[in-house]
């Protein structure tokens, strides 16, 4: 993707998303989106909370915590930190509260190191069925640097199918930049294998950072985004509660079919009262029609 292309998308994405909060205000995508609303729902199976929205109740109460979640009606998570416990202690806590970890975040120099093995036995443990990488050194910010990222996934990748498990990428807003005229994304989705390789899509960064927006990335790499994290805009572009933003979800998860979509995790990083964005966010998915 060239810089125009990559700037024209980003500009036309957000630019009618801005253009409907200014209209009628903070819940303008949403109300928006309610004109055109479909029949489809996401399936309640797949709703789930990226656990580092819910890092602070976390560290003082993990169990207690993954109670509050499921009595929302969660019924996956993301683990993102694990806050001292085991990742056999989690899956106890887990299996008690009805909920299921999908996937773990683990750090690029793990994924790439000898820590692999473990890495992959603690995601099966957890009872996941990805191992995601959530960012990247600032060190490889650049061509030849997400190349080389392209490499040690494939091979990483390949490993984590051997344990039944797959690999993804998590991205932030500066992987959807161009550099030397190159998308530095786009050189991940071309030059991993898709057998090897997903992502975990960020739809809040994806928008912002600018790439395509998530619903023309599911068109054109159908099956490689098997978990979303599902994160709003406000209107001055910081983090929202999902549903009371700018984002039209309904636009984007049209095409969530094709690009193979299975988890909408729940994101948010700067919460004011995280159980309450959890409340907010799960009853929105719960109710979206698209």
């Amino acid at each position: 993707m060239g810089t125009k292309h990559a700037n024209g998308a980003r500009r036309a994405f957000l630019g009618t998303a801005l253009g409907a909060a200014a209209a009628v205000g903070l819940g303008a995508a949403p109300a928006a989106a309610a004109g055109r609303r479909g029949c489809r729902r996401i399936p309640l199976s797949g709703i789930g909370m990226h656990l580092y929205t819910m890092r602070t109740p976390l560290a003082a109460d993990f169990a207690g915590t993954l109670e509050r979640l499921a009595e929302i009606g969660y019924a996956t998570v993301g683990v993102s930190g694990r806050h001292g416990n085991s990742a056999a202690a989690i899956r106890q806590m887990l299996d008690r509260t009805r909920l299921k970890a999908v996937l773990e975040h683990v750090g690029y120099d793990i994924v790439t190191g000898s820590g692999l093995p473990q890495a992959l036995e603690d995601v099966r443990t957890l009872g996941g069925k990805w191992i995601v990488v959530p960012s990247l050194p600032g060190s490889l910010h650049s061509p030849d640097g997400y190349r080389e990222v392209a490499r040690q996934f494939n091979r990483a990748g390949l490993a984590a199918r051997e344990s039944g498990l797959k690999l993804l990428y998590h991205n932030h807003g500066g992987d959807h930049e161009v550099v030397d005229g190159v998308s530095l994304y786009d050189i991940l989705l071309n030059e991993t294998d898709p057998e090897l390789v997903g992502f975990e899509l960020d739809v809040y960064w994806a928008a912002k950072g600018g790439s395509s927006d998530p619903g023309e990335l599911f068109t054109r790499h159908r099956g490689r985004f098997p978990a979303l994290h599902v994160k709003d805009m406000a209107p001055n572009g910081d983090f929202a509660d999902v549903g009371s933003g700018i984002l039209d979800f309904p636009a984007m998860f049209d095409t969530a079919r094709q690009g193979g979509v299975k988890q909408w995790l729940v994101e948010h990083d700067a919460p004011a009262d995280p159980f309450a964005s959890a409340r907010a966010s799960y009853r929105y998915l719960s109710r979206l029609r698209y």
